[in-house]
């Protein structure tokens, strides 16, 4: 590329900016122990692109990540690409069996991991012709450095990765549907640009931004936020290898643009208010006590959607001054340009507490089918208790039933070989049905009312099928007649389980109870066991976030028609989640009650023993 030509390919935007400063750190990490400049970075993405085409990939082919958040991902990620190649990452805490259907569905030529994935990909028992590893080489396998050794003097790099076009599919996530297994959403490169520019527009992106890859790199906001966004403008990521370092590395990343889960601004309040009430020095605790109370103050008026009081506004700028600029310094918050809070809802009241602090955080929507991100403002334009407006360039209506439509040069490609599904996102007329029930003010501002689609999304961003959650527990044991898997916002999955009415007169005969009675049953010890026993083998076959962790059995049995039931025995998610309210927070409760059993991640001897009763 030369001049101002703009690029059509995320190999085009790569090469572009690899050459603006190329001595500058592209890649770090935590301590800056470890640095890749985009010299070194642009040199191993071409060397790993020869080694790649040696390996017999080439453009159209799939190429498979799974490592946990690290160097080395960058030149491999960015390198498959420069081949034409669609890149992706499947979460590390696959089961075998679901990460055989994702490697299945996308048709992976060639699957890069560490060496601890190696044996699970084999027992996916999906033919991949090639396992490259990045930190060992197992029998079997090729290490980085063979591939590299591999790549021919004679590959024609600039003319490889110049054959990719923009409508290639440069990368696919997997997102879980309401049922069954997840769908690959298959991104394009022009879509990719489309969004980087539009994102851009609203919230500026420049060379040497820095941000924190702290989520997996299989989640569209990590890829979003680091990956694609350093190939279009050349921030500066440091790889944060668990989500649980994040609030710890923050000082040392510094970062000027952000976008954090809601989960993780929870934590972050949570201990920002224990360090406070506990903080050992007597000044200095005071000190902090009053900042904050003045700052509870500014929240309390933003909440009202009220302008400060002037008497307020005046201590809250000497207390910014004195301590909440110096707080924020300590947070590794000081260098912030903007920062982002979506993936799931967040509470208004921590966007207050934050934006006291002098930490404005914007809500925003998105979904993986519309490259991640759907709306933004910027921080002195955003309306607390939206997410903003649509990204420009992008086309939306309200339906009849309140279902936001998109229609964009963002949306997906399609779900990876299933056009049925396709087809029922996409409508003839080119309209993404998002699923979310939404409201649209007279200036765009969106705010969401419901979800459409009956996903759990965890605190963390996670989207997960209730129904194939509650399916495989149901399987584990006879004794279960229905599931309903509870999360949604939440930290960890829960369950509110009926008993099957079906078994339960054989079972009170076959143990000798007095009757078969719901109530019963449900206070009986060996049936519980049975139960967690029924959890434990159907956990087992769940990756570690989807796993139920504690379950109620309720002293009811449920028909169709019911309350809980639609006369096809569907669940009534709604009608359950404000019946059993009281129960479910039960669930959640730092101090649990005698109805509430945790359950366990896998089964052992006893339990598998307990199941086959």
């Amino acid at each position: 590329m030369t001049g101002n030509e703009q690029p059509t390919t995320m190999c085009a935007a790569f090469q572009r900016t690899a050459a603006i400063d190329p001595d500058a750190v592209a890649v770090r990490t935590v301590g800056g122990t470890r640095t890749l400049t985009w010299r070194q970075y642009a040199d191993q993405v071409r060397a790993v692109a020869a080694g790649l085409s040696a390996l017999g990939v080439a453009r159209g082919d799939t190429v498979a990540l799974m490592m946990t958040n690290r160097v080395e991902f960058y030149p491999l990620e960015v390198g498959a690409q420069h081949v034409g190649a669609t890149s992706f990452s499947v979460y590390n805490t696959l089961p075998a069996n679901q990460l055989g259907h994702v490697l299945s569905n996308a048709g992976a030529k060639v699957m890069i991991c560490e060496a601890q994935y190696v044996d699970r990909i084999r027992a996916s028992e999906v033919p991949i012709e090639h396992i490259v590893c990045v930190d060992d080489a197992p029998t079997g396998t090729v290490s980085v450095e063979e591939l590299i050794a591999a790549g021919s003097p004679e590959f024609d790099f600039e003319a490889t990765w110049q054959a990719v076009r923009p409508e290639d599919i440069v990368t696919l996530i997997y997102t879980s549907g309401t049922t069954g297994n997840p769908k690959g959403v298959e991104i394009g490169h022009a879509s990719l640009l489309f969004q980087a520019d539009a994102v851009a527009e609203v919230l500026p992106v420049r060379f040497g931004d820095r941000v924190a890859s702290y989520l997996p790199s299989a989640h569209i906001t990590d890829r979003l936020i680091g990956l694609y966004a350093q190939e279009a403008h050349g921030t500066q990521i440091t790889v944060v290898p668990d989500i649980k370092q994040f609030a710890a590395a923050l000082p040392d990343c510094r970062p000027t643009i952000c976008i954090v889960v809601p989960r993780v601004f929870e934590k972050l309040k949570a201990g920002l208010e224990f360090a406070v009430a506990y903080e050992p020095g007597e000044t200095r605790r005071q000190a902090l006590q009053w900042a904050m109370s003045v700052a509870a103050k500014v929240a309390a008026a933003r909440l009202a959607d009220e302008p400060v009081p002037e008497d307020v506004a005046v201590e809250w700028a000497n207390a910014d001054e004195l301590v909440l600029s110096k707080l924020r310094t300590t947070l590794g918050f000081d260098q912030l340009e903007w920062i982002l809070s979506g993936a799931t809802p967040i509470p208004p009241e921590t966007l207050a507490f934050f934006g006291s602090l002098g930490v404005p955080i914007s809500e925003v929507w998105g979904m993986s089918e519309l490259c991640g991100l759907g709306t933004a403002v910027s921080p002195d334009q955003h309306k607390l208790g939206t997410v903003g407006k649509l990204l420009p360039g992008m086309e939306g209506r309200i339906a009849a039933d309140g279902e936001l439509l998109i229609r964009s040069l963002q949306v997906m490609v399609g779900y990876r070989g299933e056009p049925d599904k396709t087809a029922e996102a996409i409508d003839a007329d080119g309209w993404l049905h998002t699923g979310d029930v939404m409201t649209m003010d007279d200036e765009g501002y969106l705010r969401i009312v419901d979800r459409k689609k009956e996903l759990i999304i965890n605190a963390t961003g996670k989207n997960m099928s209730p129904a194939n959650i509650e399916n495989t527990i149901k399987a584990a044991t006879p004794v279960i007649g229905d599931v309903v898997a509870i999360g949604d916002g939440r930290s960890y999955n829960t369950a509110l389980i009926v008993l099957n009415a079906d078994t339960a007169a054989s079972y009170a005969r076959q143990h000798g109870l007095p009757d078969a009675a719901a109530q019963t049953l449900a206070a009986n010890a060996d049936l519980i066991a049975q139960i967690k026993a029924g959890v434990a083998i159907g956990n087992a076959k769940l990756s570690r976030v989807e796993q139920i962790k504690r379950f109620i059995v309720l002293p009811a049995f449920w028909g169709p028609g019911g309350d809980e039931l639609t006369l096809t025995q569907k669940l009534r998610r709604k009608p359950i989640a404000e019946k059993y309210a009281t129960e479910i927070e039960a669930l959640y409760a730092r101090s649990p009650g005698p109805t509430v059993h945790e359950a366990t991640a896998e089964p052992n001897a006893a339990t598998c023993s307990a199941s086959s009763t």
